[in-house]
């Protein structure tokens, strides 16, 4: 059923963009698309216009007037209604209305999902002013799903700081098995004794078994057969993280010796290591071996923590930046120590050869790296879309056609952890490459594995190489991963990365020209 027309004059009354906008959104006028939006039984059929969704959202640009055109209604499964309604809010109004942790952390997720970078600036400053103990670890999980690193170590720092408030909220036993891991793998927790975390895990293993008395899952060691990585964390990979030799043996034997989280064999061996450290019996498999407390936090601010972690806050855009911890090296603006721009390098990967590649709807690619020496990583080079018919082959020859891409890159450390990204929008030459440049440069340490990846949003065939798996660029040697087992283009279409010299480096390396800088393949 369409909507009732509008006065003739309802414009004169509303005299900014957004009062229009805003009476268009709530009245349907006009409208020309629909969105089934969340599941049942909370399922709901919303109407929006093209026109406006697509000035705001190079998604929805090319989801209606690109080669990923949907049909009508449009399915948004992942996104709750109030959400998908305040991300319209916005698009149509400007308006930004947050008013609750989990609304924040709904939209921002809408907004990630719809390229809207300054809604996802707002919905991450919202969640890192409502920070407290009862919701840290959710924001933790948020912030490690999608990649904010900054959100992820000012929750870390609540738990570090705030420890016991931590562990006594509801929040802790509904928190998943790799947050509570993450928290008994902190050095600085500010707790009384290790108990303190023994009996938090009690009650989390009673929550989940739902009786005190049931088995807890957990993996016979930390390693399976050939040093191969468990499939999933349990219990137990919580449990070997405490450090029960900085127990007296009388807390021990109150405590963790009367529990059903470890066996008799494991209580006896943790036992005799309490009270003899020169016991020739040795602590069970995985066990911690550290005798010593962890330390609690000096009172350092978390700018002064995060400065000697390396990293620098940019408080304005609530980012993280890092830079490198030497004499005369600047901060990641992509200048030497004399304030001059240093000059881009470009690591081609070893290209064996090429295969097409037909994008259907979203196309994932990523590859793992490290290098022998620091460097600055600025971003990626990946191939544009090729022309596979001979009619369009013809056609691109005498027109030198290009198309709209349309793409997200990002730079990710060894835990998934995202250090810098980008959105990319612009018309590209077919068959040519294209330079993709981080938000901002970032400082990598030798010999750490890092990764970078790239997600395509435009239908259309690419050119997937397969590469060596070392290249050398200036002197460096990069070292390159493979992708997920199982799929042959997962790093295919990363081509190159391009860095700079920090200067501290500079000396013991040759300037040298990268290859293809053409554009050609």
């Amino acid at each position: 059923m369409s909507a009732p027309p509008p006065p003739c004059d309802w414009q004169t009354t509303r005299r900014e963009v957004k009062e229009r906008g805003s009476y268009l959104l709530e009245t349907g006028v006009w409208s020309d698309c629909r969105f089934i939006v969340g599941t049942e039984p909370n399922q709901q059929v919303l109407e929006g216009h093209k026109l406006f969704l697509a000035m705001a959202s190079p998604v929805f640009e090319a989801m209606f007037y690109g080669g990923m055109a949907e049909k009508d209604p449009i399915a948004i499964l992942d996104v709750q209604p109030d959400a998908f309604k305040a991300l319209l809010e916005y698009i149509y109004t400007d308006k930004i209305n947050l008013t609750s942790f989990d609304q924040a952390c709904e939209l921002c997720y809408g907004a990630k999902k719809y390229m809207l970078p300054h809604l996802v600036e707002e919905c991450t400053k919202y969640l890192w002013s409502d920070l407290f103990p009862k919701n840290a670890c959710r924001a933790y999980e948020f912030a490690k799903l999608f990649e904010e690193p900054v959100l992820m170590d000012k929750c870390l720092q609540i738990i570090r700081n705030q420890t016991q408030e931590v562990l006594s909220e509801s929040s802790f036993d509904d928190a998943e098995i790799s947050t509570i891991i993450t928290i008994f793998e902190q050095e600085i927790l500010n707790i009384t004794s290790e108990l303190d975390l023994f009996n938090a895990l009690t009650r989390y293993a009673a929550r989940h078994n739902h009786s005190t008395g049931a088995k807890v899952p957990r993996l016979e060691g930390n390693s399976s057969i050939d040093g191969a990585v468990p499939r999933y964390p349990t219990i137990r990979d919580a449990l070997v993280k405490i450090r029960f030799l900085t127990l007296s043996p009388q807390q021990f034997a109150e405590g963790p010796a009367a529990s059903n989280l470890l066996t008799q064999q494991e209580k006896f061996s943790i036992l005799m290591n309490i009270s003899s450290p020169s016991t020739a019996v040795q602590m069970p498999d995985g066990f911690s071996s550290a005798a010593s407390r962890r330390r609690r936090n000096s009172g350092s601010s978390n700018n002064e923590i995060l400065f000697k972690q390396g990293y620098l806050m940019d408080t304005s855009r609530t980012s993280m930046i890092s830079f490198p911890n030497q004499p005369g090296s600047s901060s990641m603006s992509g200048m030497n120590g004399n304030g001059e721009p240093m000059p881009k390098q470009y690591c081609n990967r070893q290209l064996l050869r090429i295969t097409e590649c037909m994008n259907t709807s979203v196309l994932d690619c990523a590859v793992t790296f490290t290098c022998d020496k620091n460097i600055c990583v600025h971003g990626i080079q990946v191939p544009s879309q090729i022309l596979v018919d001979v009619e369009d082959r013809q056609q691109q020859s005498i027109s030198n056609s290009t198309y709209s891409e349309l793409l997200y890159a990002h730079l990710l450390d060894a835990d998934g952890s995202r250090l810098t990204y980008t959105h990319f929008t612009s018309r590209v030459k077919y068959r040519s490459l294209i330079d993709i440049s981080f938000n901002r440069p970032f400082y990598i340490q030798k010999a750490k594995v890092y990764k970078v990846g790239v997600v395509l949003n435009k239908i259309g065939w690419y050119p997937i190489g397969t590469y060596t798996e070392m290249s050398s660029s200036n002197g460096m040697i990069f070292t390159f991963g493979n992708g997920q087992l199982g799929d042959s283009v997962r790093d295919g279409l990363i081509r190159s990365i391009i860095y700079s010299i920090p200067p501290a480096n500079q000396s013991t390396t040759t300037s040298s020209v990268p290859g293809n800088r053409d554009g050609s393949l």
